[in-house]
């Protein structure tokens, strides 16, 4: 089989990808409230499209560690689950990293009744996904040091 190679530095982009969209989401809609986000359909749509790009980018950088460490899985919701196992999270961690598949499901999909639900999964679960980002980054910088 040959070797997975993914684009280099294209991981460390997309960490920095996600963290600019995370400090988005700080900066201008953390302290919005649901009654925000349900009245005014602009906001609405620059707060789903900011969450669903964390989640997205997410399951990117997740699924590369999992192929480079030739770790198969079959799902984006076993994608969230397996990388976070890999860098040692607890099962519960896991299982809430893994509910981030369908968040991004219901952002990507337009599910117009979840849309809330989803944006919050992510401020709740934002200092575990944090956690996750910091270990992938130690790990790009533990590769490239080995390169």
């Amino acid at each position: 089989m040959a070797q997975f190679r993914y684009a280099k530095g294209r991981v460390v982009e997309s960490l920095q990808f996600i963290s600019t969209e995370i400090k988005e989401f700080e900066d201008d809609y953390a302290s919005k409230s649901r009654k925000d986000h349900e009245k005014d359909k602009k906001l609405q749509k620059l707060i789903d499209r900011t969450v669903e790009n964390i989640f997205t980018a997410l399951i990117e950088v997740c699924g590369t560690v999992l192929t480079q460490e030739n770790i198969p899985v079959k799902s984006y919701a076993q994608i969230l689950k397996e990388c976070a196992g890999f860098f040692g999270f607890s099962e519960e961690e896991q299982e809430e990293l893994s509910k981030l598949a369908l968040q991004r499901n219901r952002l990507a999909h337009r599910y117009l009744n979840f849309r809330w639900q989803a944006v919050s999964s992510f401020a709740n679960l934002k200092p575990v996904i944090l956690r996750l980002l910091v270990k992938a980054l130690e790990r790009e910088k533990i590769l490239e040091s080995e390169a």
